[in-house]
């Protein structure tokens, strides 16, 4: 934090570690690279890019986004331990502006049951992390993990010896969500009186277990802290970490009562939001506050009443404020190139060129499918853009014919980046299990299909529709998604891009050992 800036809020992302180490959010290593780029656009400060000693492929993904992303302090998660220390390091030190994050549990619970540590260890074991990372990193960041459950005057020892030791960043983690916001306000306001306090910038990380995260951020706020962690769409373990957009909206909204402000570019948060949904497969809740499709729709008749009179009747902030569109411009097949770049970027997406042609070439043909495209249809067809993972097979051509038993044949021609064009059929128990069989026999990988999601993403009875599967390939899982108005396509095409990562994995040599988990 500038010290020049007082009234500057932090923003720590950890969506790439603490939110994808939640069941169903994992990503490849391309998508953490594309999600990393995204919250560099959107103007986190800190992006905490992964756990590096968890595997190889962590390492690797947090390497990548240290050596490829600018802008952001790029940091990696350790134990106090010096293993963990040296792997983080090794991963973030090619970053531009570089931090090491060491944690170290300190409540009863942790100490007895988990650690087997008595206080005076637990101190030692803090200042020997801190000292170490600090040999190596100037900026170094200590949590106690469950700071909320720790007796606060340990808490404050703790703390002070973390200080004294060099972290220019004190966290102080509801680990699993326990604490209200009239007691996390109460554990800053006795923390900003330690010995050092005036050196460090003060931090929140919440977990949203009893649904307060974001209402316990914003009391360590009120405490002091001018750092919060949290998350895009507040995903993370078990029910998620505070929201990243909610708490911006919030200290955005509420500038008069808070004084306060952060870097983020609140028009990214919508696309931004999109953008991870697309590659986790985790769908917004319609009222999802600040970027749910119907956190700005009416329909109530006194309240549209009221919004036709003025918005902020009924609206504290406006769509556009976070990126969202208000109003679905109908486009269709006499569409034009330009008006499709226009309504790309209103929608707070920005292409290339070669993106764009991309996206345009699939507009048209999906406008010879639908009578009308919608805002929703377009988002698809960029995320989609975004999404896909290229690789070495391709779908040239399918075709699926089915019996009144639901017995199916399938017909696939698929292209290889080689060169090779290769044909398969398969029968199965209905269209998509036709169509997957070819597409395994046809590319020689044959992955279980643990997971299928369908759902709708445009509205009409010609909607877009995606499919969403999770495969398990020797012991690791994979995840592909595609949307196309045609469910059996999207499926097959969502498959393509299971087997194209597999084939990216194989070929690095991916560690598929079990690894250990983070939890601050």
């Amino acid at each position: 934090m500038s010290k020049r800036d007082p009234n500057r809020v932090l923003i720590f992302d950890t969506t790439l570690r603490d939110g994808e180490q939640s069941p169903g959010c994992s990503m490849t290593q391309p998508e953490k690279l594309r999600m990393a780029r995204a919250l560099a656009e959107l103007g986190v400060d800190i992006i905490e890019a992964g756990f590096p000693i968890a595997s190889r492929g962590d390492w690797e993904a947090v390497h990548e986004i240290a050596r490829e992303v600018r802008g952001p302090i790029i940091a990696g998660l350790a134990r106090c331990n010096r293993e963990d220390i040296d792997k983080a390091w090794s991963a973030v030190c090619v970053a531009e502006k570089p931090r090491i994050h060491v944690f170290l549990a300190t409540s009863a619970i942790h100490r007895e049951h988990k650690l087997g540590m008595a206080k005076e260890q637990i101190i030692h074991a803090a200042v020997e992390g801190v000292k170490y990372a600090r040999s190596l990193c100037e900026d170094v960041e200590f949590s106690p993990e469950d700071a909320s459950r720790t007796e606060l005057d340990f808490l404050g020892e703790v703390v002070e010896a973390a200080i004294e030791a060099g972290a220019s960043t004190i966290n102080v983690p509801d680990t699993v969500g326990y604490t209200t916001p009239e007691e996390y306000y109460e554990i800053f306001a006795y923390l900003s009186k330690v010995r050092g306090a005036e050196r460090v910038t003060f931090s929140a990380h919440c977990h949203n277990d009893l649904g307060m995260a974001v209402a316990n951020s914003l009391a360590a706020i009120r405490g002091g802290a001018r750092q919060v962690e949290c998350t895009i769409n507040g995903i993370g373990e078990r029910a998620g970490n505070a929201s990243l957009e909610e708490i911006t909206m919030a200290l955005q909204v509420r500038e008069g009562l808070y004084g306060l402000h952060t870097g983020i570019d609140s028009k990214r948060l919508f696309p931004t939001s999109r953008l991870l949904s697309s590659i986790t497969g985790l769908p917004i809740p319609r009222n999802k506050a600040v970027v749910g499709e119907n956190a700005f729709a009416h329909e109530s008749g006194i309240h549209q009443h009221g919004m036709l009179k003025h918005h902020s009747t009924y609206e504290i902030m406006r769509p556009h404020d976070v990126g969202m569109s208000r109003t679905n411009l109908v486009l269709g097949k006499h569409s034009g190139r330009a008006a499709l770049r226009e309504r790309i970027k209103e929608l707070g997406f920005e292409l290339s060129d070669t993106e764009l042609t991309r996206v345009f070439n699939d507009f048209k043909a999906l406008a010879d499918k639908k009578k009308e495209l919608f805002d929703g249809d377009i988002e698809a067809l960029v995320l989609k853009s975004e999404i896909e993972t290229a690789g070495p097979w391709g779908l040239e051509n399918l075709h699926v014919v089915s019996d009144s038993s639901r017995f199916a044949t399938g017909r696939v021609v698929l292209r290889h980046a080689d060169g090779r064009i290769v044909t398969q059929e398969a029968s199965g128990d209905g269209p998509v299990d036709a169509a997957l069989k070819a597409i395994e026999q046809a590319s020689g990988i044959f992955a279980k299909l643990r997971k299928f999601e369908v759902r709708s993403v445009t509205v009409g009875e010609d909607a877009q529709g995606e499919a969403v599967l999770t495969c398990e390939y020797n012991g690791r899982s994979y995840r592909g998604t595609s949307v196309t108005t045609d469910i059996v396509e999207s499926s097959a095409r969502a498959f393509i891009e299971v087997v194209n990562a597999i084939e990216s994995s194989r070929r690095r040599g991916v560690d598929t050992s079990d690894a250990p988990a983070a939890a601050v």
